[in-house]
């Protein structure tokens, strides 16, 4: 990299000031009340309500302030006193607002009343709820189920997770995408097949008895700040950090801690990551392949002295296919691995030095790992790492994906997903009394297929911003209009509420911040963190609008609307009363919920269980599995004269398709999202010039023209052939066909383009 760049960045440590500052100017914009300090001072806490943003640990030894600056920033969004009311719908036609940015769209405030499209004059316009319950479960009984698709974001609480997958099972289908799809069904696939389990082995208290922690492609700064306190803890008591990572990202560099008085009075700052290394995209195989080799080498030596590096009675024990893994690790040449690492053989055999000396390993990865074609091998590849010195089912050790929305692990926990075996299908016909579907229904990218092909008809969506959040997005939302019926059930308006169906409904629901009042009094829900535990969540906020109805309301509604009476599906007694959805849940999965009710008020909620962090193996062979990976790079396409891996990022002043402002303070970028991030070097050698603006356009060979733009070049920090840019308005440059080859995760961490002026 040149060595008289100009690259922007950020100076200062994550936390601090910065954080402090980043939340008042949200508090700027939603400060309405000194009570929104009381919520947010019960927020992650027992008897409190969970954040809506990320899914951290809500630990049961918890500080006075237990959000971070993201956290805080949803919540004020969520509490604002904006309101989008029938009265602004009638102002602005729908293709009016279709030319917002995000932004202003959110800006507008909190949905107020149920609205319904009308295409004659292209606005919506309210409706009562009882008018859109009836519209909507008459067209749902005059379409075949299987072209109907019911999709989840990850917020949805367990309650009204657990209720909509029967609702769409009871109608007659299992097309249940959620947002999982989109970013973690690699770790699903992957850890299910390796280790008997879709989630990580990791529980909170393992951070505090780790030697050493492995970080790929994940950003705790922006996605899961709260991921830097434990982290700085583990850093002061000596517990080596090392980060494999295109962009050097802030958070894993240097932290204040806000809520220390010293710190911020000091500026006395942590160094986080001991080790820091920016792998190439895609790059991770080869770089974790290197470390391995070098554990291989160590363990040669080790033997000498009658010593082993290896745990090898835990592989002989425990694990299936060392052999074909270990032949293929030391017939790969340095040579190749430094290649497609895009890392000196000396930096891999620095963080190998690091893992063989370390007693207690564990691994995070974020979807640097999961975005890619070869997500699955990306994932395989760690678990190999951990597997040779026996670093899964022991205190301090594992594997963990860092979960992003706040309850998109627990969701799969009761049945939101595509693939009826990983359902108690059995157990809910018993319940029900039905015969539920048993063919696999459409995930994301199946149900993007289909709207294409026309063959899904109509989209149910709870919560998210479906059409902003997928691949191939100026076709999917050209055919998007062809459907028959769209509903969105949200808080805020987005742009996927704009592109609708033939038949279009937005409802409006209460946020988790704000107190629902049932039948039998106010009601709480559940969900589950990243580290499989489930807590409880009450909220006491005065709801934004009288007319809004909780999720679970809107889904009996519409399930009542749509199927016929069935005794033995009790929706008004649910509706009442949120227990008894808790029951049944407990009575669907009893070796998980077994005393639910109790439970979930403990500090820190109750551990859901892991067989895998036991070492019993539900796989195929009855062990833990080894993976030879046949290639060394996670991207499907070959380095060229002007060809660039593209990688989609997230900025400081958003949580995913939500944008609170223009500030990405962690990255040095103000102002402007319209950005082309390239290494320095890259901008020379192309001809370009710093603040030249310029278009993407996709490299991936099918004939298909997608163009972005105009984006400013704009120097910055990554490797050679790499360049970022943000999420979602980089979505139209990938095809739909561009994911992981097992999971179907859209590949959004190595896409090919190419730069046009």
């Amino acid at each position: 990299m040149a060595t008289n760049d100009k690259t922007v960045e950020y100076h200062g440590p994550t936390g601090g000031w910065g954080s402090l500052e980043g939340v008042s100017r949200i508090f700027g914009k939603e400060w309405n009340s000194p009570t929104a300090l009381e919520t947010l001072l019960r927020q992650n806490k027992p008897g409190g309500f969970m954040c809506v943003s990320c899914s951290w640990a809500k630990p049961a030894d918890y500080h006075n302030f237990e959000f971070c600056e993201n956290g805080a920033k949803a919540t004020l969004w969520e509490l604002t006193t904006h309101r989008c009311t029938p009265a602004f719908f009638a102002k602005h036609t729908v293709s009016e607002l279709r030319r917002w940015d995000d932004h202003d769209l959110e800006q507008e405030g909190r949905l107020t009343h149920p609205l319904r499209y009308d295409p004659a004059t292209d606005h919506y316009v309210p409706c009562d709820w009882d008018e859109a319950f009836a519209a909507i479960g008459a067209e749902l009984k005059a379409l075949d189920p299987k072209s109907v698709i019911f999709y989840a974001s990850g917020r949805a609480s367990l309650e009204t997770s657990y209720l909509y997958a029967l609702f769409a099972r009871l109608y007659g289908n299992n097309n249940l995408p959620d947002s999982s799809n989109m970013c973690h069904e690699t770790t699903s696939v992957a850890l299910t097949k390796l280790i008997g389990v879709g989630v990580g082995t990791v529980i909170y208290d393992d951070l505090a008895k780790s030697d050493a922690i492995f970080f790929f492609g994940q950003n705790p700064g922006t996605n899961s700040p709260r991921f830097l306190h434990p982290l700085q803890d583990a850093a002061k008591r000596g517990c080596e950090i090392i980060t494999f990572n295109p962009v050097r990202e802030r958070g894993l560099e240097v932290f204040i801690n806000p809520q220390s008085p010293i710190e911020m009075l000091t500026g006395k700052e942590t160094r986080i990551s001991s080790q820091y290394h920016q792998v190439r995209p895609g790059g991770d195989i080869a770089a974790i392949l290197g470390i391995c080799k070098h554990v291989f080498a160590s363990d040669d030596e080790a033997q000498k002295q009658g010593k082993r590096v290896l745990d090898t009675s835990f592989i002989e024990q425990h694990t299936h296919g060392f052999e074909a893994f270990e032949a293929k690790v030391r017939a790969t040449s340095w040579e190749d691995i430094e290649r497609e690492s895009g890392l000196p053989r000396s930096d891999i055999e620095a963080a190998g030095r690091v893992y063989v000396k370390a007693e207690r390993v564990t691994a995070f990865y974020g979807m640097g790992l999961t975005q890619h074609v070869h997500g699955f091998e990306n994932v395989a590849l760690v678990l190999n790492m951990l597997l040779l010195r026996g670093n899964i089912g022991r205190e301090g050790t594992g594997i963990s994906p860092v979960r992003g929305h706040s309850n998109v692990q627990g969701q799969r926990t009761v049945g939101i997903g595509e693939k009826p075996e990983e359902v108690p299908l059995d157990k809910l016909a018993a319940q029900f009394g039905f015969e539920p579907p048993r063919e696999k229904g459409m995930n994301t990218v199946a149900a993007c297929e289909g709207i294409i092909s026309g063959e899904v008809k109509a989209f149910i969506g709870l919560g998210g911003n479906f059409v902003r959040a997928i691949p191939e997005r100026d076709l999917m939302e050209e055919k998007w209009t062809d459907l028959r019926l769209t509903v969105q059930v949200a808080t805020k308006l987005n742009r996927s509420h704009l592109v609708n169906g033939k038949i279009a409904y937005l409802l409006p629901c209460l946020g988790r911040t704000e107190q629902d009042l049932q039948a039998s009094g106010p009601q709480a829900v559940s969900m589950e963190d990243t580290f499989s535990h489930i807590v409880g969540s009450l909220a006491k906020r005065k709801p934004a609008s009288e007319h809004l109805r909780s999720e679970i309301a809107i889904i009996v509604g519409l399930a009542k609307a749509t199927l016929a009476p069935n005794p033995k599906v009790p929706w008004d007694a649910w509706l009442g009363d949120y227990k008894q959805i808790r029951a049944t849940i407990a009575e669907t999965y009893p070796d998980i919920f077994k005393g639910y009710e109790r439970r979930m008020w403990k500090p820190g909620g109750f551990y859901k269980g892991n067989k895998a962090r036991e070492r019993i193996w539900n796989t195929e062979s009855g062990k833990a599995e080894f993976t030879t990976p046949d290639m060394l790079t996670a991207v499907n396409f070959d380095d060229a004269v002007g060809r660039y891996r593209l990688i989609t990022m997230r900025s400081n002043d958003q949580f995913n398709t939500t944008i609170y402002g223009f500030s990405d303070r962690l990255r040095g970028i103000e102002g402007t999202r319209q950005v082309l991030l390239m290494n320095p070097d890259d901008i020379e050698q192309a001809g370009l010039q710093q603040g030249q603006m310029v278009s993407l356009i996709s490299d991936a060979g099918d004939g298909v023209h997608r163009q972005v733009g105009p984006l400013k070049v704009t120097p910055f920090r990554l490797p050679n052939g790499c360049i970022g840019s943000y999420y979602p308005e980089m979505n139209p440059l990938i095809p739909l066909a561009h994911h992981d080859i097992h999971s179907q995760t859209p590949a959004a961490k190595g896409v090919p383009v190419r730069i046009i002026v």
